[in-house]
């Protein structure tokens, strides 16, 4: 007679039962910071697992992968320890040894961390971080043979986040999440919950973590807003489109200025690093070549959009290395011109000028420049001021200085 094997499935709360059982082929799910999204999609998978299907389920690093894998792995060990499924702790894989039915755990970034493999339900978690490309490129295809479905997982990503994001758009989950909600074929279903709405965890604990947290950040990662535009912001989306301009049409410029904001480490923030030219009263954002490196890669990026973009002058702020970040720059072109500028005004009264200049429709940007906007449109005086941000602000206060101090003489 053959022998029943328990499988033990938490009991997911009301939000996540909610997109556990839903039949779309193409779910998205938005949620907050330990709102019990990854739990409630490792329910999901279990069950398509019991089921007979190829399950693969990635997030962009190990450690966010360990919850899922966890949770799976626990539901799952009595037949596993009965040997029914064979378990390889090292490839995160739970399967029935000689057919397709599997459960796979794996880091992806992009589309080429997510080659090899296919699926019946393919799991993208923490979705606002990944590139765009593993989806519509890698993804997809994998699912053809079956016509499988696919779930997308995502806390809306503050600026502090945004910065390890590998995605060339960085709202380019909310834009799926609005896609989603207005399809009207049944193929598309949207979820939407806040941290809070996990009855497991603390609420006292949420609101003390609150009071580390800008406003902004916690309706994002806590109360899952998208959002794309701080109130208040110097800059908005609706200003920066107005004047944008296409690349290929710039006029010829009087100057044209590298603005850096360094970073002292590989391991830190992104060192913020800006190309503008001036024309009359106008500024004009030609590049973003902001990166995340050791002082040598980004002093040879700044060096390289010197030399592309035929500058005048590399305008490095000087508070975070003083001299050392001239003798940086000089290391890789000792010819170049390098101007260093130090912080003597706050952050709120250097960026009030320069929004000035694109509140008055001569601030233009040849391009789109999505993670420079984002920081614009996202920061709020008082708090922290973004990398590029602050090379871009660089950068068009030393333009339009220069410019009225030769209309003053």
């Amino acid at each position: 007679m053959p022998r029943e094997y328990l499988v033990t499935l938490p009991r997911p709360h009301e939000k996540q039962a909610s997109f556990v059982d839903s039949q779309a082929k193409r779910i998205v799910v938005r949620a907050g910071r330990r709102g019990g999204k990854t739990v409630g999609v490792a329910i999901r998978a279990v069950k398509a697992f019991l089921s007979g299907k190829r399950v693969l389920y990635a997030a962009p690093t190990q450690e966010q992968i360990d919850r899922f894998w966890v949770s799976v792995v626990r539901a799952l060990q009595e037949p596993i320890d009965a040997g029914i499924y064979h378990k390889n702790e090292t490839r995160h894989i739970v399967e029935m040894l000689g057919t397709e039915q599997r459960i796979r755990a794996k880091t992806a970034w992009n589309a080429d961390t997510l080659r090899g493999d296919y699926a019946d339900e393919l799991i993208l978690d923490e979705w606002q971080l990944m590139n765009e490309e593993a989806w519509g490129v890698v993804g997809a295809p994998m699912l053809m043979d079956n016509d499988g479905s696919a779930v997308f997982i995502y806390t809306p990503p503050s600026l502090s986040s945004r910065s390890t994001s590998k995605a060339d758009d960085p709202q380019h989950a909310a834009k799926l999440f609005k896609k989603a909600e207005k399809d009207e074929t049944g193929r598309w279903q949207t979820f939407h919950f806040k941290s809070m709405d996990n009855p497991y965890i603390d609420a006292d604990a949420v609101q003390e973590m609150a009071q580390d947290m800008t406003a902004l950040a916690y309706r994002m990662e806590i109360e899952a807003e998208d959002v794309d535009e701080a109130p208040g912001a110097f800059w908005t989306r609706a200003m920066l489109e107005k004047n944008r301009i296409d690349e290929g049409k710039e006029p010829d410029f009087q100057r044209v200025l590298v603005g850096v904001d360094p970073s002292a480490t590989s391991g830190g923030d992104e060192a913020g690093i800006v190309v503008a030219g001036r024309l009359g009263d106008d500024a004009y954002i030609l590049a973003d070549k902001s990166l995340q490196g050791s002082p040598r890669a980004w002093a040879s990026a700044a060096v390289n959009a010197y030399h592309d973009y035929n500058a005048d002058c590399i305008v490095a702020e000087s508070n975070n290395g003083g001299e050392m970040v001239s003798m940086t720059i000089k290391t890789v072109d000792p010819d170049v011109k390098v101007k260093l500028v130090h912080a003597s005004r706050g952050k709120l009264t250097r960026a009030e000028p320069i929004a000035s200049i694109y509140e008055h429709g001569r601030g233009h940007h040849v391009g789109k420049f999505p993670q420079l906007e984002d920081e614009m449109c996202l920061w709020m005086p008082g708090d922290p001021s973004p990398n590029r941000m602050d090379a871009m602000v660089w950068c068009l206060t030393e333009l339009m200085e220069k410019k009225r101090r030769i209309l003053a003489a």
